[in-house]
């Protein structure tokens, strides 16, 4: 048997992580076992859905390396690639109807023409006997040619006609045996009552089933929120005369305690709003975007995670290599991904732990790469020219260098670098006041052994410093000034690395600069 497996998003906008997470655990599956992944897309929700958000969910499942084997063609196009195409659903309404027109002739499925008053007093009657109300519909017992004649006439809710007196048995490889009585299962929708333009359209759950039944699924890999969803599934694959796949109900996603849901994402704290606005974004640009979350793919994009890190963190959620390791590449992975280690208790997603997880994978990233990764915030930025100067990329791989470890994300260039490739810092009013202007004149004695000192590089630097203000108080301060009037904050890497990159001339122009803004002009020396 071929292993297939598939993962089936709704095209509302963006791609949520809990959702990336279920497609992982199918992708891998498959992969492990040297299977297929499929894609499919669930747009038969109309009020929901939009055409033009297909696209950034496959450049999301792109950009995660996370390929499929049939499915829609990566342009977002409509179109789809594999033997069963379309892989929409909304292309496959046809095939659902079909379906249902068979079931409807064997006398497996009817319409049900009950009205929503008639329920109601079922539902009080059941209630007031303390009993749970389970719908049978009308026309259940009719004849099955009957109910096709009377169907084709007067379309109504088509509903399964779901056998009585007997459990429904499955064996799933998270919860274990599942057992439900079908007495308490309700005759289950079909299709839906005519729309406006007259179409009865297939309800989720039985679209899904004929997509399988079509696809050759083998294993049903989804958030455990479908497992009630399951018996009557496994119901309709009986009738249809399939052999229901194996199923696998991996835990939900939470956030601060609750589901983290794709319909109420948390909003972005300031801090989170900062960081996309020092990648370059405008208030009004992220007014515009309903994606930009810590719940979605695309969020993490913007700010330069590496998809290899999100894809080990996501991992994660639910599935344990062993009891310790945290740093799992993707081929680890690969190799060792079970069912059976996936757990039962919901995974909590802590933001924390992501960021520190990419870390230890940005150590692994060459100088080199970091540069030309980080180039499009800084050119969104307009830090850099496009092309970059040769000149201006080894300034940023000095930077990147010097920086090292500091760096966790593409998008922390801009932060490290904006204020050497300034041609004036832009400096922090309070910085000002409490760094430079107590020391201003510390910093004017310090500026002339600058203008002396030779060669000018790091360890030269830090010497002269030394030797200029070796005890602790003074060395602090003016470490503090310098840091502040060469580069107008009071935060950054290595203050000697900084001094060396921008150069004794632009050191010594800066911190003119700066006194100039602290000290009477009088006081300010003459530019060397």
């Amino acid at each position: 048997m071929t292993v297939r497996t598939r993962f089936a998003p709704s095209p509302t906008g963006y791609l949520h992580v809990g959702g990336v997470r279920t497609a992982l655990f199918n992708w891998l599956f498959a992969r492990r076992h040297g299977g297929q992944f499929i894609l499919r897309i669930d747009d038969t929700d109309a009020a929901r859905n939009r055409a033009e958000a297909v696209l950034p969910i496959l450049e999301g499942f792109s950009w995660l390396g996370l390929t499929w084997d049939e499915g829609p063609t990566p342009d977002g196009s409509g179109d789809s690639f594999g033997p069963h195409k379309p892989y929409f659903q909304s292309q496959r309404q046809d095939k659902y109807l079909a379906a249902a027109m068979r079931l409807l002739q064997e006398g497996k499925a009817y319409p049900d023409y009950t009205s929503p008053e008639e329920q109601e007093h079922r539902r009080e009657l059941a209630q007031r006997l303390r009993k749970p109300y389970v719908h049978r519909g009308s026309h259940r017992d009719n004849d099955p040619a009957d109910n096709v004649r009377l169907y084709r006439e007067r379309p109504a809710p088509l509903l399964l006609k779901v056998p009585e007196g007997r459990v429904v048995r499955f064996h799933d490889h998270v919860r274990g045996l599942v057992e439900v009585s079908t007495d308490t299962i309700r005759d289950p929708v079909l299709l839906r009552a005519p729309d406006d333009q007259g179409h009865c359209r297939a309800v989720y759950a039985f679209a899904t089933v004929v997509d399988d039944i079509d696809f050759r699924i083998t294993h049903v890999i989804r958030a455990e929120e479908h497992l009630t969803n399951t018996p009557v599934q496994i119901l309709i694959y009986e009738a249809l005369g399939a052999t229901p796949p194996e199923f696998a109900h991996i835990p939900l996603v939470y956030y601060k305690g609750e589901k983290m849901s794709k319909r109420k994402l948390p909003p972005l704290t300031a801090d989170e709003i900062a960081r996309l606005k020092a990648c370059g974004w405008t208030e009004e640009q992220l007014q515009g975007r309903d994606d930009l979350n810590i719940a979605t793919v695309a969020y993490y994009r913007e700010l330069g995670y590496l998809p290899a890190a999100l894809i080990n963190y996501l991992v994660r959620l639910g599935w344990s290599l062993d009891d310790t390791s945290e740093y799992i590449p993707l081929e680890v992975a690969l190799q060792h991904f079970s069912l059976e280690r996936v757990t039962k208790a919901p995974a909590n997603f802590d933001e924390k732990k992501l960021y520190w997880l990419q870390g230890e994978y940005m150590k692994r990233v060459p100088p080199e790469e970091k540069v030309e990764r980080g180039l499009p915030y800084l050119r969104r930025a307009r830090l850099v020219d496009d092309p970059v100067s040769p000149a201006q990329r080894q300034r940023l791989l000095q930077i990147v260098e010097a920086a090292g470890e500091r760096i966790k994300l593409f998008s922390d260039l801009v932060q490290f670098a904006a204020p050497l490739l300034k041609r004036d810092p832009d400096y922090d009013p309070t910085a000002l006041d409490k760094a430079l202007r107590p020391a201003a004149e510390l910093l004017q004695g310090f500026r002339a052994i600058l203008a002396q000192t030779h060669p000018f590089d790091a360890p030269t630097l830090e010497n002269a410093l030394r030797m200029f203000a070796p005890e602790k108080a003074p060395h602090k301060a003016l470490v503090a000034a310098t840091r502040v009037a060469v580069t107008g904050v009071t935060v950054g890497f290595g203050l000697y690395e900084t001094l060396a990159i921008l150069g004794k001339e632009e050191v010594l122009r800066r911190i003119d600069l700066a006194l100039a803004r602290v000290m009477a002009p009088s006081a300010v020396p003459p530019a060397a």
